[in-house]
């Protein structure tokens, strides 16, 4: 064989590889029309009272909505045939901040629901991707653990760089991030932190549940001198945890808060929303028909104005 011809054949061969590899892509199920559920929190502040029991922060919907997904708020006073039927729908669901009890709570009753039917479904291949951001992220700890392992760990109204660890260069969450941007996260303050209480570093390596189940990608150092666990992911599955706020970066605006705008920081929320919304993509649970799609969905309510008496710009309440 001449040369020439042996190009030929080695082209020829490539472009047969080529087409049978974005032929085995395109038939991979994704789903372009994801919907990402959202768990309420409980409404503890007198003030916030008369306008409902339950709230999700407009930043937290804001954020799912830019990643390529609609939210369905999920409420907390439902049956749990009710939740069962919610998680066939559904393809992904948010623990938010804020504070509950997370043992006793309604919050975390039906957080317990969700996580135990989300590990059944993984583990017979029905995909199914979790994200907890700030109390989420303990609520997660406490979920694996069995126990509440929390510790003060205040790290309030800040902002701060992250100590990543050598798991987070091989981690799924950050597969996407350039090098450049790597380096940038442990330089810069993108991260802002809200939180009195986190897990240290030392009880997540102690903790034989939650060293097995998670990788810890992160730390970072509270006002005491404690390390704390700032990013997590699943081993076996694909559950995320953040101990601070990737949602504030785009969508919070008081001026009291050190919430990171910079375009660093922008660009850190727009890649973790959009990572998390593909582990979505990834669940072909489905509504029935468009009409029990478009039911319940957050389009059906109205955000309430709350800046001039909260550090968020707007909640809907339930």
């Amino acid at each position: 064989m001449g040369f020439s011809s042996f190009v030929c054949v080695f082209l020829a061969c490539c472009v047969c590889c080529s087409r049978a590899m974005r032929t085995a892509l395109n038939h991979e199920a994704v789903n372009d029309r994801p919907v990402i559920g959202i768990l309420t929190q409980i409404v503890s502040d007198e003030i916030m009272k008369p306008f409902g029991g339950t709230y999700i922060p407009a930043s937290y919907v804001k954020y799912i909505e830019s990643g390529g997904s609609r939210v369905m708020p999920i409420r907390l006073t439902l049956t749990t045939p009710e939740y069962e039927n919610i998680f066939k729908k559904i393809n992904g669901l948010l623990f938010i901040g804020g504070a509950a009890d997370l043992e006793t709570s309604d919050f975390a009753r039906v957080a317990k629901i969700f996580y135990r039917l989300a590990l059944m479904a993984n583990d017979e291949g029905d995909f199914f991707p979790i994200w907890g951001t700030c109390m989420g992220m303990q609520l997660l700890t406490v979920l694996v653990a069995g126990e509440n392992l929390l510790a003060n760990t205040t790290a309030e109204n800040i902002a701060l760089p992250l100590n990543l660890t050598t798991e987070a260069y091989s981690s799924r969450m950050f597969e996407g991030f350039p090098d450049e941007f790597m380096k940038t996260l442990t330089q810069e303050p993108l991260t802002g932190n809200f939180h009195h209480y986190g897990l240290r570093v030392e009880t997540f390596q102690e903790n034989e549940k939650l060293h097995n189940f998670f990788s810890l990608l992160s730390t970072n150092v509270a006002e005491n001198g404690v390390h704390f666990v700032s990013t997590i992911e699943g081993k076996r599955y694909p559950f995320y945890g953040v101990q601070w706020h990737p949602e504030v970066n785009r969508f919070q605006w008081d001026s009291k808060l050190k919430f990171p705008h910079s375009p660093h920081a922008v660009q850190l929320s727009s890649l973790l929303a959009e990572f998390f919304v593909n582990e979505g993509r990834r669940s072909l649970h489905q509504y029935d028909s468009p009409e029990e799609e478009a039911s319940p969905l957050i389009y059906n309510y109205t955000p309430v104005y709350v800046g001039n008496f909260t550090g968020y710009e707007q909640l809907y309440f339930f």
